[in-house]
């Protein structure tokens, strides 16, 4: 044998034992995160008077996450655009370059237009309002930027492109080399004087062609089509279906699917209006396609309720697949117990397993696999159960706070009163919850609440009190305002960063 010999082994020496499988190391819970201040627009100062057209309305980051739009009651849209990544750099190509990386995401202002109009409805006698509610970015190309935007009761398809400003920067004009006050060097035709009848030409030796140069850029927003007269009651949302082709755009009682190419005729999809109105019971309230299924929808509805929709099964998708609830705790029933239940804003997580829910008490996800129950539940507004009268008077219990999840989906966030939004880790084991002031220093409240909350409901009282005040003490001691409250926020779809309205100021923040 030409290899080395094996050693020898005694026969009665048996094999070492195998050793003991180790079990997988338990997930440990994420720390949590340390919030910073990165960038604030339209920031008022002290005692300036917020106009009503200019209070934000609407958020939405890109797929990127390279650019933000923000919509306003004033029917505007404005995008913001990225700047601390130069040409989509990855961070070991920069260090190469010599080109220094920004501390924290920075976006700057891109360009604004006027996406909707005051309208009037003159068979309905309705004022439509401009109001933007709703914006949701569409596939790019070819270096153009392409965006839905809504308000009560019409669609807008915008397409934002740079344009090359083209000037012509030489003329064939040259007053300089001019004879006696006429103009020189444009091959003018002058008489001769030897010869009255004769022309001859002169200064064809300084003629110049026009030259047409492109310096300056400007963005143009174009209204490429309008989806209008296939809702009768308010747009709540919209939303793009993975295919890139179609849309559904959901109102109170109807939702309708769209192709982006075809204005003129959408499909009515899901009804749940009754023959006789009076046994209308609920209302839908939000809808949003899946992430990557495009057969597959989420509606949510006045009860608090979350039907999932197999586009699959039949034209008219009145019948779910799947339905998620809470049920009540029986005993606990009031007045109060259904307008609560309300859910304001449903969210997809980013691979599409679970569904982030915003009533006006709590935030819940759930297990798209598993409809028994949320898988988490999270206190928001608690503290208020003892006010929901006051809440009811003035109005603010319907309320309609958004909620959003991380790109990685740890963490879920949404807003609350006094311009404060709460982040909560929803990890193994985690329990972070986080209240954060939409001001530049966010972290001076520090108000912390319970993440986990319990699932049945308290007994509510049935005393009305007239005229509630609007300011408060929540439970951690600090005072609540309901007149400056946070609803509209959107986290970046890869990083840790958050955007969120207070009022006409958009505020970022980092971690």
């Amino acid at each position: 044998m030409n290899g080395a010999a094996a050693p020898e082994r005694s026969p009665s020496a048996s094999p070492p034992p195998p050793a003991p499988a180790q079990a997988p190391p338990s997930p440990s819970p994420t720390q949590p995160l340390e919030w910073r201040f990165s960038q604030v627009f339209g920031e008022r100062s002290a005692g300036e008077e917020v106009q009503d057209v200019d209070i934000i309305s609407a958020i939405e980051f890109n797929k990127s996450g390279h650019h933000l739009a923000t919509g306003d009651r004033g029917g505007r849209v404005v995008l913001f655009e990225r700047t601390d990544v130069k040409d989509h750099a990855c961070r070991k190509d920069a260090e190469k370059a010599d080109y220094s990386i920004s501390r924290h995401p920075e976006f700057r202002y891109k360009t604004e237009f006027q996406s909707h109009e005051p309208e009037f409805d003159y068979l309905k006698s309705l004022e439509i309002e401009e109001k933007i509610n709703q914006i949701k970015w569409c596939q790019a190309a070819n270096s153009a930027l392409f965006l839905l935007s809504t308000n009560d009761k019409t669609i807008k398809f915008w397409k934002v492109q740079e344009k090359k400003v083209k000037k012509v920067s030489e003329m064939n004009l040259d007053r300089s080399t001019a004879a006696n006050g006429s103009p020189g060097g444009v091959g003018y035709l002058s008489p001769s004087l030897s010869n009255g009848n004769a022309l001859k030409p002169v200064g064809f030796d300084l003629l110049r062609m026009p030259v047409v140069t492109s310096q300056e850029t400007s963005l143009a927003a174009n209204c490429r089509r309008v989806y209008a007269h296939a809702h009768d009651y308010h747009i709540n949302s919209i939303s793009n279906n993975s295919d890139g082709e179609t849309f559904i755009s959901a109102d109170d009682l109807r939702i309708n699917l769209w192709n982006f190419e075809i204005s003129s005729q959408s499909f009515n999809i899901i009804d749940v209006k009754p023959t006789n109105m009076e046994d209308l019971t609920e209302v839908i309230t939000s809808a949003e396609f899946h992430p990557t299924h495009c057969n597959t929808l989420a509606y949510s509805s006045s009860k608090g309720s979350i039907r999932l929709v197999d586009l699959r099964q039949s034209a008219l998708c009145d019948t779910h697949s799947q339905i998620f609830e809470q049920h009540e705790a029986p005993g606990s029933r009031s007045f109060f117990t259904e307008i609560i239940a309300s859910i304001s804003d449903i969210k997809f997580s980013k691979d599409g397993r679970h569904i982030l829910s915003r009533d006006y008490m709590t935030l819940k996800l759930w297990d798209v696999k598993m409809n028994s129950g949320p898988v988490a539940t999270f206190q928001v507004h608690e503290y208020l159960r003892p006010k929901l009268c006051d809440l009811y008077e003035n109005d603010s219990i319907f309320d309609k706070f958004e909620c959003c999840q991380s790109g990685d989906g740890l963490r879920v966030a949404t807003g609350s009163y006094s311009n404060i939004f709460r982040v909560f880790g929803v990890g193994t084991g985690s329990n972070e919850a986080t209240a954060l002031e939409a001001t530049r220093n966010p972290t001076r409240r520090q108000v912390q609440n319970p993440t986990r909350a319990a699932r049945s409901l308290n007994t509510l009282t049935r005393a009305v009190r007239r005229g509630g005040e609007s300011t408060g003490i929540d439970a951690n001691g600090n005072s609540y305002d309901l007149s400056t409250k946070l609803l509209h926020l959107a986290w970046h779809p890869s990083e840790n960063l958050i955007a969120c309205a207070a009022a006409n100021s958009l505020y970022m923040y980092y971690a």
